[in-house]
Formats: structure tokens, sequence, C-alpha cells
């Protein structure tokens, strides 16, 4: 039997960064090249920019039905940013786990921190950096999402993101992205073969054990 049949619990991989530093792109990444992960859709309350999809982007939905599933405890974690609320559904994410499947989270420090209180073991953090606060700031105007305003609340607010960076279980820093895609890539794997989450192990230890 080889290892890859051997029935296993997913993880939760969380990558958070200061806006700017890359975790999109890592996300993008390992999304287009790993089949077994899958990416959280998160609900919140902001509209929709050009391209993004219902469904597959985010869950937009109105302020009024957020607050009503955070009443109902029906999200893992949720968090307000810049004025707009974003929140993980529950029960989505545990199907995926005991299928299988590792979930992908591209979310902040909060959410992070709200997610470890209830999922324990199944969390793997990893926090990206920037190069440089100049980098930082460069990125931010090179994605011309955001107005200068936004640009500059952006980076008032990264001292403050990137303060949590000793919260996560990794840290990689995004100065050169082949490198930052090999390293995730690295401690993705590391994650899957450790012993606690393979949950079929031993009935093929018994087995290979028998006389």
């Amino acid at each position: 039997m080889q290892n890859h049949e051997i029935k296993r619990r997913g993880l939760l991989l969380v990558l958070s960064s200061p806006s700017g530093a890359g975790k999109s792109t890592l996300s993008k990444l390992l999304l287009e090249k790993d089949d077994n992960i899958i990416l959280s859709v998160s609900s919140t309350t902001r509209a929709s920019r050009q391209g993004e999809i219902e469904g597959k982007d985010y869950n937009f939905v109105s302020k009024s039905a957020f607050e009503d599933l955070v009443r109902q405890n029906g999200f893992l974690e949720h968090a307000t940013v810049f004025e707009h609320s974003y929140g993980t559904p529950a029960a989505p994410v545990e199907d995926l786990l005991k299928k299988g499947s590792d979930v992908l989270f591209d979310i902040d420090w909060q959410g992070t921190q709200q997610l470890n209180e209830k999922v324990g073991a199944d969390l793997v953090r990893v926090f990206i950096l920037p190069p440089s606060k100049r980098e930082l700031e460069k990125r931010l105007k090179s994605r011309a999402q955001d107005s200068d305003r936004v640009v500059s609340m952006r980076m008032a607010k990264a001292d403050a993101e990137i303060s949590h960076w000793a919260e996560y279980d990794y840290v990689i820093i995004n100065d050169d992205i082949d490198q930052a895609e090999a390293e995730l890539f690295t401690i993705l794997k590391a994650e899957r073969m450790k012993r606690f989450r393979q949950s079929g192990i031993a009935s093929f230890v018994g087995a290979l054990t028998q006389n």
C-alpha cells in the first residue's frame, strides 16, 4: 500500500499577511498546482469587485444576513476589515476535512485567532512578510485596485498586522515569489505527513505487523 492511499483528515492552511505582501498570489499558485486543497469561500458584506464570481470568490451577503449567521454561531471566524465584514461558514469546512481535503484560508490575524480557538490541531498557520515597507507600498499601488486613500490606510495598518507574526507556526519572507512558493509547498507536504493527521495509519501498521 502506498502512503497516499492511507486515509487522512484534512487540514486548515491559513495564509495571512499585510495587504500587498503576496498571500493572494501564493494562494492562487497553490490552488493551481495542488488538486487536494480547496479555497474556503468566505461570506462578505462588501460589494463584488470586477471579475469576482459569486460562490467562487466570495458569498456576497447583506449586513443583516451576515449578522444573523453571527448570532447563530454559524461562522468558524468572522471579522470586520475596512468597514466590511468577512466570515467563514463552519459546516462546509468540516465536511471537507472529514473527506480528507485540505482547506485554504486567506484571512487576517483576527480570523486566525478565532480559528485557532475553534479547530485547534487542524490548523496550520503561515504568515507572509514583505521584504521591505517600500516594496509593500509599491505592490499596493501597482495592483490599481484601491484608491490612494485606501492604499494609505493599508500602509498605516501594516505595522499592526505584522506585529502578530509570532502567533503563526511558519513565517515566509516573500522577496522572490518562486522561493516563497517552494517554501509554502514544503510546509504543506510536511504537515500532511504528520502522524496524527493520518487517521488510517493504525490499521495499516496493524496489517503490516500481522504474522
